[in-house]
């Protein structure tokens, strides 16, 4: 039995009518009837509260960003159901971090008849259970996958986090004006899907700018002590340290590098996207390069009204993991208005037609391969916080 973590409240009186499903999609998934509206767009009325499922790493290795994304998806639940005409039912349940329980929580939404699911929080998980989904024609919105190949595996596929080859080659360029980079290490973990292919895109940007990279180290996605990598690295004597890790890596391995006397700069992937980087490295983060989906810096009227927002409802600020998941349920919502349907097939089709959606990461389009596309930033950290690297 799958364990409910949370179910969001819903503001309407409709009945979500489970019984009597229908068939959608080739895969022959079902979904609930009653979902189909009059209207679209802002006039849309749906009678029916329309499901969407999430399934976030709230514990496990990766529970730091499933919890953002959590609060970022209740959040953007509230302003959404606060609207006229379309109301949903956001259930959230636990991943574990774990690719099978992962596909269990899929095969659930897929039986109950969830119109769209969210997540999972990391590739490696999405890589599992995601042809589930897809199988079942049930549109899937990744909201933090950013490795090569996750949207290939079939058209319910789709995501608003960038790729790592949309926000690493930027990041790697900004840093080589910035900094003047000749030479680096590149150290990631070479047991999870994410951080292997930050690694390829970082190794491309690498080369297509000129920088050498004298030494490639690799560790497992669960160590926690560095030492002796990073005495190897230090011996190279590199301009920088190139790093793809998930957060859990790379606090332990920025701490450590300062503890051995490393100064020079480190540049992160997107797993350093996480305040828990300044929050448990300290000083030590302090000068970290790290590119980003998210701009908190942004004066947008959509960021500035979500950071007000979150800020308010959770007492401390959000992250990129937070901001991609509120996107994400606004994007849906565009998608469910188009046609006014929260049909699977339905949804579905207007995931294909977002385009200059504006949103808390900027304006967002959905490509003809079912990825985002939106502006990125490269970041700094500066007194314990994010800052535009300029």
């Amino acid at each position: 039995m799958r364990k409910l973590l949370s179910t969001a409240v819903v503001l309407s009186a409709s009945v979500l009518v489970l019984a009597g499903c229908s068939s959608s999609g080739d895969g022959g998934g079902a979904s609930a009837e009653g979902l189909k509206g009059t209207g679209s767009g802002d006039s849309c009325v749906i009678d029916a509260t329309v499901p969407v499922g999430a399934a976030l790493s709230l514990t496990g290795g990766a529970a730091s960003y499933g919890e953002s994304q959590q609060k970022g998806l209740e959040l953007a639940l509230e302003d959404l159901n606060a609207k006229d005409g379309v109301k949903y039912e956001l259930t959230v349940e636990d991943d574990g971090t774990d690719p099978r329980q992962a596909m269990s929580v899929f095969e659930g939404f897929v039986a109950d008849g969830t119109s769209t699911i969210i997540g999972p929080t990391l590739s490696n998980t999405a890589f599992q259970a995601q042809p589930i989904a897809q199988e079942a024609g049930v549109p899937v919105l990744a909201i933090s996958n950013t490795a090569t190949g996750i949207t290939e595996q079939g058209d319910f596929i789709f995501r608003d986090s960038l790729t790592e080859a949309q926000v690493i080659p930027q990041t790697i360029e900004a840093a080589k004006d910035k900094l003047g980079l000749k030479k680096v290490v590149v150290m990631y973990s070479n047991d999870d899907a994410f951080t292997e292919s930050g690694f390829q895109v970082m190794e491309s940007a690498l080369k297509d700018q000129g920088v050498e990279i004298v030494d490639t180290l690799k560790f497992s996605v669960k160590d926690t002590d560095f030492r002796s990598l990073l005495t190897t690295a230090k011996q190279s004597d590199p301009d920088a340290i190139v790093v793809s890790a998930l957060i859990e890596a790379a606090i332990p391995l920025v701490t450590q590098a300062r503890e051995l006397g490393i100064d020079q700069p480190i540049i992160g992937g997107n797993g350093f996207n996480n305040p828990a980087l300044m929050k448990d490295a300290g000083e030590a983060a302090e000068g970290v390069i790290v590119g980003a989906a998210w701009n908190s810096a942004s004066d947008s009227p959509e960021n500035t009204a979500f950071m007000k927002a979150f800020e308010e409802k959770y007492g401390a600020g959000p992250d990129q993991f937070a901001a991609q998941a509120y996107a994400g349920m606004q994007i849906i919502d565009h998608a469910v208005r188009v046609n006014c349907s929260g049909e699977r097939t339905d949804v579905q089709d207007g995931l294909t037609q977002v385009k200059d959606l504006p949103t808390p990461l900027g304006s967002i389009s959905i490509n003809a391969d079912r990825d985002a596309e939106h502006p990125a930033v490269v970041q700094i950290v500066k007194d314990g916080k994010f800052a535009v690297l300029n």
